[in-house]
């Protein structure tokens, strides 16, 4: 078998695939995931070519109008349409899906209690063609080609059923024929110079074992080449793994799911999809389409707007079913559809315009999330995130400088980030790359030498003058700056006078870094530029090696980056090294050795253009397409950029006298002005806490206030510091939510004093919430909105996005507390439950922000 498919492919040379299919072969070129629906949206072009409609949907096979586009609009002609039964996560499904784009033809699921009873009772896809069932990957292959394949393709079919299936799980003796075919053969089709169905049977059959194996498949290089041109490079593969997830089986909705959207989003799709099955075969509709929140509540809670788009590509091709005659019409049959007892919506109703859905969610449903939180005590994060290993770089202040109210927003943003990934489950790695090394150190060694003698130890504040008059020294005097030069090439060589006093001020520098991160509850592990000095060199070594270093004129290494004027600088005419060397290591470091799948650096958003010039370095020297074949994933490396903290005046926050605000100094000062508002309040006995309890509580508010006034908002905008507008008790600010939360907990604290009914028995009890009157409901939809807002955080991770979903919270709570009275009530309670319930959601978003909430004020 071996020598006879290596000579076919050697010798026979021949041009045409075995299914009657020719497609040139494509230059390899790197895709993203963005790109899937691009060349999804080609492979049915290039299909359309060879096939203009018929098969199992109706419309006459090759017909064309023949008219002219100017006098008269084209008919769209019916696309081929075939069943699929018992489709899942498989290798047949995944031929029928790739085989399906290739041809120019729709797979549509089929999911009706009609099917065949064969086809059920063996639990594998199945085809349904011309009124014929068909089962097995490779018999649907042949099908969907509508070709009789060539005796050499139906010799590899039976090799990839017979062999392969078990050669890929073991990676072992089976795979020796295809690694001979391929070499002999080119490497990239197995049947002449075009993608056969021979490639698709064999390629999903590598490509499913490889992505379900728990550690990397070690294929054959010619092998793991093969797969990774077709999976990265063929349009039919691209479209194939973009539409297998339509094919699947529905599975039962699992009502504990955190996410409200989904759940709804389930209902719409199963009903769309059961009184129109030919809408699992238009791409464009998304999970926005069926489920999206109304902007007028009035309206309803959700909408769905499928039916338009549904209702156009339907009547495109002429396959609106008998009575639509309107995409409002469309939308009564996607509610006659629904079942009336499902356990999510109700109040289905077609709006007036152009055929949106509302409805409202369920009573019943919100209740039993609300009793899910309240019998678990604790916020369900949202199911099926992958966890990944992400690298967050943040705050980054430098060594011997104080931390200012520039490194604000880097630390907080970077805290919030890692404290919301590590919530789904995600490994972080929280990495302070402090400025620890350079040619400063070397004016400072010696400036500090003259300056102290003996075992004298400054403090930082004296570093921080120090710094301007060594900073003025080396400008002023060549004798001073001859010296630091030399310190810096001491220090670099392992000089023990230069590297004891670079360490003193390191240490000393920590210890005032740490006052910060311990007022802002920040927690991150240094790992400065100094950590990647000797991890320079090599990386370097590696650019030019792939040719991807030019050396200027006066010796400098640079590598240059299409669409940018200034090139990365890995080294110096000096040869030093700078900050394009250090974060080119910096990057490696976290790719190999952490082993990221997604880099987080967050900076001001100045140095945008740099870290985009570092990441599109790394993918050009293959380190994402290296990390890829061992992860599975091409990792994400993202930037941050924030936006200038400015004072009154618009211009950068500083003091009267020019001078940038220290950090602590800033953060201090909301605290004192809080420890006075709240001795005011205990004097009007306006305060529910004790005078000793005043400093801790202070802290909780001024802080807070702080942090929530500069996460509120999109981070690459500018923001006015304002002490009176962040420690504002109303409006949207950490204050009035922390009263929100302390006024639900004075509640149930009343509850004890007056009326004898501790919340805490109740929850022991597993005392049920039961949602009664509409505040109640209101207020509970709002908490049941809190999985899916983590969602959209994890996607930009912005802040902001659990800010406004705080302040929307303290707003239902005031309006619940105001209409609903809690305790004395027959409904008392429930009503403690939910308050209780709420609470904790709202404690979920503080922790996630990083803002301490006092359970008293």
């Amino acid at each position: 078998l071996t020598t006879k498919m290596t000579d076919d492919v050697s010798k026979k040379g021949n041009k045409q695939g075995g299914d009657g299919s020719k497609e040139a072969a494509a230059p390899k070129k790197e895709i993203s995931k963005k790109e899937q629906k691009k060349l999804a949206k080609k492979a049915e072009k290039d299909a359309a070519k060879n096939k203009s409609g018929g098969g199992g949907g109706g419309g006459e096979k090759g017909v064309s109008t023949g008219k002219s586009e100017k006098t008269e609009k084209p008919v769209a002609t019916m696309p081929t349409f075939y069943h699929l039964q018992n489709g899942g996560d498989n290798p047949s499904t995944l031929k029928a899906s790739v085989m399906a784009s290739h041809c120019g033809i729709s797979l549509v699921p089929d999911r009706s209690s009609t099917s065949s009873s064969s086809s059920r009772f063996l639990h594998s896809p199945a085809l349904t063609v011309h009124g014929h069932t068909i089962f097995g990957g490779n018999a649907i292959l042949k099908a969907l080609s509508e070709k009789i394949a060539s005796p050499i393709v139906d010799e590899w079919l039976e090799y990839e059923r017979i062999t392969l299936r078990k050669a890929a799980v073991d990676s072992k003796q089976g795979m020796k024929v295809l690694e001979q075919a391929l070499v002999a053969g080119g490497g990239l089709f197995l049947v002449g110079e075009g993608l056969s169905i021979a490639d698709i049977s064999v390629v999903c059959t590598l490509y499913h074992c490889a992505s379900k194996s728990s550690s990397a498949m070690n294929f054959p290089k010619v092998i793991q080449t093969y797969l990774d041109y077709h999976i990265e490079n063929t349009p039919a593969f691209a479209a194939g793994l973009l539409n297998l997830p339509i094919l699947f089986p529905s599975q039962p909705l699992d009502l504990t799911a955190p996410s409200l959207s989904r759940a709804v989003c389930r209902i719409f799709q199963d009903a769309v999809y059961t009184a129109f099955p030919l809408a699992a075969a238009i791409p464009t509709l998304e999970r926005k389409h069926f489920a999206s929140l109304c902007t007028k509540k009035a309206f309803g809670d959700y909408q769905c707007t499928a039916a338009m788009s549904l209702f156009q590509k339907l009547k495109l091709w002429g396959a609106l079913p008998p009575g639509v005659v309107s995409s409002q019409s469309l939308a009564q049959k996607i509610i006659d559809a629904i079942p009336i007892d499902n356990p999510v919506i109700d109040e289905l109703a077609v709006a007036k315009g152009p055929g949106f859905i509302v409805c409202r969610v369920k009573s019943a449903f919100l209740q039993n999330h609300m009793n899910i939180i309240s019998h678990l005590q604790a916020v369900v994060p949202p199911r099926d995130v992958k966890s990944e290993i992400i690298v967050v770089d943040f705050s980054s202040p430098n060594i011997a400088k104080e931390m200012h109210v520039g490194h604000l927003r880097s630390t907080i943003i970077g805290e919030v980030s890692c404290r919301i990934l590590e919530y789904v489950g995600h490994t972080v790695n929280r990495v302070n790359h402090v400025g620890d090394w350079g040619t400063q150190f070397g004016m400072l060694i010696q400036y500090l030498g003259e300056e102290f003698s003996g075992d004298e130890y400054p403090n930082i504040t004296d570093l921080t003058v120090f710094y301007k008059n060594a900073k003025a020294r080396f400008d002023e005097d060549a004798d001073f700056k001859k010296s630091s030069q030399l310190n810096v090439v001491k220090l670099q060589g392992g000089d023990e006078h230069c590297l004891k006093t670079w360490k003193l001020l390191c240490d000393i520098s920590r210890k005032e870094f740490e006052k910060v991160y311990k007022r802002l509850d920040v927690t991150i592990q240094e790992c400065g530029e100094s950590f990647y000095n000797s991890k320079i060199p090599a990386v370097i070594q590696e650019f030019d090696d792939a040719g991807l270093v030019r050396v200027e004129e006066g010796g400098a290494k640079c590598v240059f980056i299409p669409k940018f004027q200034s090139p990365l600088m890995l080294q110096k005419s000096d040869g030093g090294f700078g900050y394009d060397s250090t974060d080119m290591a910096a990057l490696k470091h976290r790719l190999f050795t952490l082993g990221a799948t997604r880099i987080i650096v967050i900076t001001d958003y100045s140095q945008a253009d740099h870290f985009a010039m570092c990441n599109t370095a790394a993918a050009k020297i293959g380190w994402l397409e290296t990390q890829k074949k061992s992860k599975g994933i091409i990792p994400r490396l993202e930037h941050i950029g924030f936006g200038t903290v400015q004072g009154e005046d618009g211009q950068r926050f500083k003091t009267r006298s020019g001078d940038t605000v220290r950090l602590v100094d800033l953060l201090d000062e909301a605290v004192s002005r809080m420890e006075r508002n709240l001795h005011d309040r205990i004097a009007d006995k306006k305060a529910s806490i004790t005078t000793e309890q005043v400093p801790s509580v202070a802290a909780a508010l001024g802080y807070g206030a702080v942090k929530y006034f500069d996460l509120n908002r999109n981070p690459t905008s500018n923001y006015k510091f304002s002490y009176d507008d962040m420690l504002n008790e109303n409006g949207n600010t950490a204050i009035y939510l922390l009263y929100a939360h302390a006024r639900l907990e004075s509640i149930c604290g009343k509850a004890i004093d007056k009326h004898n009914c501790n919340v805490d028995d109740l929850i022991a009890a597993k005392k049920e919430i039961v949602i009664g009157d509409a505040y109640e409901r209101n207020l509970a939809f709002q908490l049941q909105l809190f999985a899916d807002m983590v969602e959209e955080t994890l996607e930009d991770l912005y802040p902001c996005h659990v800010c406004s979903f705080l302040y929307k919270t303290s707003g239902m709570v005031s309006v619940f507390l105001d209409k609903c009275k809690v305790l004395g009530t027959p409904e008392m309670e429930s009503r403690l439950l939910l308050c209780r319930a709420t609470a904790i959601v709202m404690r979920q978003c503080f922790d996630l922000l990083a803002i301490r909430y006092p359970m008293r004020i």
